[in-house]
C-alpha cells in the first residue's frame, strides 16, 4: 500500500489507518509477504490505538485494535447454536467406509434417488477446538464453542485476538456463521513451552489442550499470549435478511436453499472457495474425489504426510459436496449423515512408568529415559520412551509407580508427555526421579555444568557408553556409512577391545572380525571392504562423523568448504570460526575448544595417515574466489541421478552460496532429485524456484539468471516442526539422538 499525507482530520485518519493497519495485517498473517518492518507496523498500529482512546466515538468493533482484548470477563456466558454444531460418525477402514456409503444409497434410494452421484470432499480433521463465528452485515458478533453440540459459551473476547479471523468480511450476507477450527501450530506451541520453562513455568501437555484453555480464558490479553490460529471448514446459518434467518432449518452445514441461494454455490467445495475467497483461512490441500477407492486413498495419503506438517490432525472428514443430497440424507441422532470421519489410530495410550533409566551420550550428556509396562501405541508395542532431559523431566514431574501419558508419532522415538489425570493427586508417589551421581557407564562421578540442561559425564573418551555413541554414530548412513557395521556390532568391537574410537576401525583385519560372534569369511570380508570404501568419503563427512559438539551435517560442510583442509581447520581462532555461515560465536569457542583437545587431534591424524579424505580437492573452476551464486541461499533434497548429496554441496560452497537444510521464502533455489518429499512441496507452495541435476549444471555454469520467477502459493502451514535447537540444531525434531532404542 503506497504511503499517502495523513489526514488531519481525526475520523478521517483513524478510517485510513484502519485500512493501512488491516493491509499490512494481511500481508503478514495471510499472505506472509510482509511490506514494512515491525517497528513501523507496530508504530501505525499506536497511532490508531491513541486515536481511538482519545476519541472514543470513532472506535470499531472491526477495528484493528479490538484483536489487543478489552477487559476479563467475570464468566463466560453461555449461547444457544441456531443450528446444531453435530458430531461425526467414524471409520477406520475401506471396509466401513464403504458402509457409510451403502448407508447413503440406500437412504437415497427411498426417497427416489437411484444411483446417486457422489463427490467428496475431503479434509485433514484438525486435532482443535471447533468454533462458531456468527457475522451480521459483515460484522464479527459472536465467537461460540461447540460445547454440548446445542449449547456453547461465548468466547468472542478470545476470537478477536486470533490474527486471521476476519473481523469484517466485505461482501457478506446479513447474516453468515461460518464454522471452523481454533488451533495451535506445532512450532507455535514449541515455542509457547520454551518461554513458560524459561519462566520456571510448567509447560502445556499437547497443541489440542493449549488452544482449549487459551480460548476459555477470562481475560483476552492472557488468551493472545498463546499464539492461536483458525482455519474455516464450513458455514451454519445464513441469511440475505435478517427476516430470512428463521426460515432455515437444515442441518449441519445448511441447506440448498439457505447456502447455495444465498452464497451462489452449489456444494461444499464451493462454499470453502468462498470463504476463502472473502478472508477466511481454508486449508489449500481439501480435494474432491468421486469414488470410495479415490476416497480411501486421499485418507491415506494424509496418515502418510502427518509427520509433516505444521499441525496436529487426528483424522481426515470426507463429506458429500452436493447441497441438494446433503438436504436428503439429513441426519440420524447427532450425526449428519453425508459426513463421517476417517479416524487414524491413536497415538498415546496410558500405562505404568516402571523406571527412570539413564543413559550417556556421545558428549557425555545423561538423558533419562523409561522402563514402561509394554503397551500398544499406533500399532507397536512400546516399552521405552525418551523422557528428553532432567530440566523436561522435573517440569513434567513423572516418578516410578505413576501411570503415565506415552506419545509414539510416525517413527519418532516414543516419548512421555505427563502424569496420567490425578496422578500427582496420589499421596503415596514415589520421589522425584534425579540424574546420577555416578555415569551409568564407567561410574565416572558427574557434574553439572552451569547453563546446561544435562548433567555430564567428564570422562571424556575413556567411558564406554560415550565410546560407543560416538562410534555408531561415525558407522551410521548419515555419517560414514560403513555398511556391515551396526549397534550390536559396534558393541562387540568396543567389549573385545578390538577399536576405541574411530581411527582404530582403519586397524581392524578380517580375522579378528572372524574371531567375533555372527561373522563369517564372507562377512567379515565385506565389513573390511566397506571401511575401505569409506576411506573416500568427503572431508565434510568425516568432519560429521567424527563427532564434535555443535558440528552437525551441514555445519560441516560449511566448515569444510570455508577452510577447505584439516590443518586450515583447527588453526582457526574461534572469530573466524564464527564468520562461517550458521556457526555462531558460542558454537565457535565450543567447536574451537573440542579441536583444541590433544585426543581429537590425535584421531585426526590417525585418520589422515589412513588414507581418508580431509581436504577439499581442487576442482576445475575453483581456484580463486567464486562469487557466481554469492548471496544464494540453496537447500538439496531428494537423490540426484549421477551427484551425491556431498559433491552438489561442495560446488554449491565453491560458487559462492549458501547451502541450508530448510526451506523457507529467503530459499534462492531448490534443487530436487528422486523421492525429493516435503521440501519439494513446500518450494512449489511458497513458489520457490526449483531445479532438477541438469538445472543445478547450469546454475553453477551461468548463474542466477537460469532462475525464472515463479509465482507459487502463500506460506500460510509450513511444513514441518523447527528441530529442538537446545540439543541439536541440525537433528529431526523431537528425535533424541543419544537415547535407547524403541520396541
Amino acid at each position: 500500500m503506497s504511503p499517502s499525507a495523513p489526514s488531519k482530520d481525526p475520523a478521517a485518519r483513524a478510517a485510513e489507518l484502519r485500512e493501512i493497519v488491516e493491509h499490512h495485517r494481511k500481508r503478514y498473517y495471510e499472505q506472509d509477504d510482509p511490506e514494512i518492518g515491525d517497528d513501523e507496523y507496530d508504530a501505525l498500529f499506536r497511532e490508531l490505538e491513541t486515536l481511538e482512546q482519545e476519541h472514543p466515538e470513532l472506535a470499531r468493533p472491526d477495528s484493528p485494535t479490538q484483536r489487543v482484548g478489552g477487559a476479563p470477563l467475570s464468566k463466560l456466558e453461555k449461547v444457544r447454536h441456531e443450528q446444531p454444531m453435530l458430531s461425526l460418525a467414524n471409520a477406520r477402514t475401506a471396509e466401513e467406509l464403504q458402509g457409510w456409503v451403502d448407508r447413503m444409497t440406500t437412504h437415497l434410494g427411498r426417497e427416489g434417488i437411484t444411483d446417486p452421484d457422489f463427490r467428496f470432499v475431503v479434509e485433514p480433521k484438525i486435532d482443535g477446538l471447533a468454533m462458531s463465528l456468527r457475522y451480521e452485515d459483515g460484522l464479527l458478533v459472536r465467537a461460540a464453542t461447540r460445547g454440548d453440540g446445542e449449547v456453547g459459551e461465548d468466547v468472542t473476547h478470545n476470537v478477536r485476538t486470533i490474527p486471521d479471523v476476519p473481523l469484517h468480511v466485505e461482501g457478506a450476507p446479513a447474516v453468515l456463521e461460518v464454522r471452523g477450527e481454533v488451533y495451535i501450530k506445532l512450532e507455535d506451541f514449541r515455542r509457547v513451552n520454551e518461554k513458560r520453562a524459561a519462566r520456571g513455568e510448567s509447560t502445556f501437555m499437547n497443541p489440542r489442550n493449549s488452544a482449549a484453555g487459551a480460548i476459555r480464558q477470562l481475560d483476552p490479553k492472557a488468551a493472545k499470549e498463546r499464539p492461536l490460529s483458525f482455519w474455516a471448514y464450513g458455514v451454519g446459518v445464513v441469511a440475505a435478511s435478517a427476516a430470512g434467518e428463521a426460515e432455515q432449518e437444515g442441518v449441519q452445514g445448511g441447506t440448498a436453499a439457505g447456502v447455495g441461494e444465498v452464497l451462489g454455490v452449489s456444494g461444499h467445495h464451493g462454499t470453502l472457495l468462498w470463504l476463502k475467497e472473502h478472508g477466511f483461512p481454508v486449508n489449500e490441500d481439501v480435494s474432491v474425489v468421486a469414488s470410495v477407492d479415490d476416497a480411501v486413498a486421499a485418507c491415506e495419503r494424509w496418515a502418510e504426510r502427518r509427520d509433516r506438517l505444521a499441525f496436529e490432525i487426528d483424522g481426515v472428514v470426507l463429506k458429500v459436496d452436493d447441497f441438494e443430497l446433503q438436504r436428503r440424507l439429513g441426519a440420524v441422532g447427532r450425526d449428519p449423515r453425508w459426513a463421517i470421519a476417517w479416524k487414524f489410530a491413536p497415538r498415546t495410550a496410558v500405562t505404568l512408568l516402571k523406571e527412570v533409566i539413564w543413559s550417556v551420550g556421545k558428549f557425555g550428556d545423561l538423558h533419562p529415559y523409561a522402563s514402561l509396562e509394554p503397551v500398544n501405541v499406533s500399532g507397536v508395542t512400546v516399552s521405552q520412551a525418551t523422557l528428553h532431559n532432567e530440566e523436561d523431566l522435573a517440569r513434567k514431574d513423572v516418578r516410578p509407580g505413576d501411570r503415565v501419558i506415552v506419545l509414539r508419532a510416525g517413527d519418532v522415538i516414543p516419548q512421555v508427555i505427563s502424569p496420567a489425570p490425578h496422578e500427582a493427586e496420589r499421596e503415596d508417589r514415589g520421589p522425584k526421579p534425579a540424574p546420577p551421581a555416578l555415569c551409568p557407564s564407567c561410574k565416572h562421578p558427574t557434574e553439572k555444568p552451569e547453563d546446561s540442561v544435562f548433567t555430564r559425564c567428564p570422562n571424556r573418551g575413556r567411558c564406554p557408553g560415550q565410546q560407543w555413541q560416538l562410534l555408531r554414530h561415525y558407522v551410521s548412513r548419515g555419517a560414514m556409512d560403513i555398511e556391515g557395521l551396526g549397534e550390536k556390532q559396534v558393541a562387540q568391537l568396543l567389549d573385545k577391545g578390538l577399536v576405541r574410537n574411530a581411527a582404530d576401525l582403519y586397524d581392524l583385519t578380517a580375522e579378528q572380525l572372524l574371531e567375533l560372534e555372527g561373522y563369517g569369511e564372507v562377512s567379515a570380508n565385506r565389513v573390511i571392504a566397506a571401511i575401505d570404501a569409506s576411506k573416500e568419503r568427503p572431508f565434510a563427512r568425516v568432519l560429521f562423523g567424527v563427532g564434535i559438539e555443535e558440528v552437525g551435517e551441514i555445519t560441516g560442510r560449511n566448515l569444510a568448504a570455508r577452510f577447505r583442509t584439516i590443518d586450515a581447520l583447527r588453526a582457526a581462532t574461534p572469530e573466524q570460526l564464527a564468520a562461517t555461515p550458521g556457526v555462531g560465536e558460542k558454537m565457535a569457542r565450543i567447536i574451537h575448544e573440542r579441536l583444541q583437545d590433544p585426543a581429537v587431534g590425535e584421531v585426526f591424524d590417525r585418520l589422515r595417515a589412513a588414507g581418508l579424505q580431509l581436504e577439499v580437492p581442487q576442482t576445475e573452476g575453483d581456484a580463486g574466489d567464486n562469487t557466481l551464486l554469492e548471496g544464494l541461499t540453496v537447500v538439496l533434497t531428494g537423490t540426484l541421478p549421477s551427484l551425491t548429496r556431498e559433491d552438489a554441496t561442495q560446488r554449491l560452497l565453491a560458487a559462492g552460496a549458501r547451502v541450508t537444510s530448510s526451506v523457507s521464502k529467503k530459499t534462492g533455489v531448490v534443487v530436487a532429485g528422486e523421492a525429493a518429499g516435503s521440501k519439494l512441496e513446500k518450494a512449489e507452495r511458497l513458489g520457490v524456484p526449483v531445479l532438477d541435476e541438469d538445472g543445478l549444471q547450469r546454475l553453477l555454469r551461468e548463474g542466477p539468471s537460469v532462475l525464472e520467477p515463479v509465482g507459487g502459493e502463500d506460506e500460510t502451514h509450513p511444513d514441518g516442526v523447527a528441530p529442538d535447537a537446545a540439543r541439536d540444531p541440525e537433528g529431526d525434531a523431537g528425535v533424541d539422538p543419544d537415547a535407547p532404542p524403541a520396541d
